[in-house]
């Protein structure tokens, strides 16, 4: 896993599939795999989830070259997209969690200077999705706002 605000890389992660073919083992047809994404969205579980349930409990490497569309694409076609993306809504709540944290330890001087690259982070992917169309152009990351949601 990288790091989020250094250009290093770290060395633990899984390896994608090298060529983008369908694997021979697959039994699933495309449909039904669909029908899963389907089910564990309802089920309440976030696309990178989907994704590693499949791999682990399906056998599943990858969506994409056996269906011809991404988990993305599978829940807008379903009107099953959240609002918020993935990524941006998993920044927001690890920046209210520190700030919950700064709340009743007032002396981490640290992690203050880490909430600050945290929230950073937040309006540079917030400026991307405003101009990509995927969030509303007048979302605005408020820390008091995020505690509250």
């Amino acid at each position: 896993m990288g790091r989020i605000h250094t250009h290093r890389h770290g060395k633990s992660h899984s390896i994608r599939p090298v060529t983008l073919c369908v694997p021979s083992w697959i039994t699933q047809s495309p449909a039904e795999i669909e029908e899963l994404v389907i089910k564990y969205t309802k089920d309440g579980l976030t696309p990178s989830q989907i994704g590693i349930k499949l791999r682990d409990q399906h056998s599943i490497p990858l969506i994409k070259p056996i269906t011809k569309k991404s988990i993305g694409e599978i829940l807008e076609e379903n009107d099953l997209k959240a609002e918020m993306p993935e990524d941006l809504e998993n920044i927001v709540n690890k920046a209210v969690g520190l700030q919950k944290h700064l709340k009743t330890n007032k002396g981490d001087y640290r992690n203050v200077r880490s909430l600050e690259l945290i929230e950073a982070k937040v309006h540079r992917l917030s400026v991307y999705y405003k101009r990509i169309g995927r969030i509303p152009k007048t979302w605005k990351y408020k820390s008091v706002v995020a505690q509250l949601e």
